[in-house]
């Protein structure tokens, strides 16, 4: 056999063993068990599996303990007003061993789908403040009703300022 056609197997050889063992490695990496609506992470942070059984809406989740937080119109940034709501979710989670989820809605205005995703952002702007405090992760789960079940169910400012919130539920 000629050197170059031994240089050309080994060439190939080579190549077949990197691309064997990039592809088992892949294989081998294990993906987190977390769930998300833009994938696994959020700013970085992986969101919990959602809990079996639980459920914003369920008789197993006690809603009302915490006052809501509230956004401005086409907003999900917390303000600062609004952050000392948002240490006393802090401080109990940090007192409780209890699994937490929390709500963000919109008011009426705006499509299903954009209120839909408003909503999340503004679930996952309450839950990325919490962790800046030292909240785990892994207890917190958000969810997004858009417009529906608004707070006041009126048609002006007023009303629609109510509605844009995220709202807090505490496993029973």
């Amino acid at each position: 056999m000629s050197i170059p056609r031994i240089a050309q197997i080994a060439r190939f050889t080579l190549g077949a063993a990197l691309i064997f063992s990039l592809s088992s490695c892949a294989l081998l990496k294990k993906k987190p068990k977390f769930a998300g609506t833009d994938g696994d992470f959020v700013n970085g942070t992986p969101l919990p599996e959602r809990q079996d059984g639980v459920s914003f809406l369920g008789s197993n989740v006690e809603k009302g303990q915490f006052a809501p937080v509230h956004f401005a119109f086409d907003s999900y940034s917390v303000e600062p007003s609004e952050t000392s709501r948002l240490n006393d979710v802090v401080s109990f989670m940090k007192s409780s061993s209890k699994q937490l989820i929390i709500a963000g809605f919109t008011d009426e205005r705006g499509t299903a789908e954009y209120n839909r995703g408003l909503g999340e952002k503004r679930a996952q702007s309450v839950r990325s403040y919490l962790l800046s405090q030292g909240t785990d992760a892994s207890r917190i789960q958000t969810t997004s009703f858009g417009s529906e079940m608004p707070a006041d169910t009126g048609h002006s400012e007023a009303a629609w300022s109510k509605n844009r919130r995220a709202e807090f539920g505490v496993t029973k």
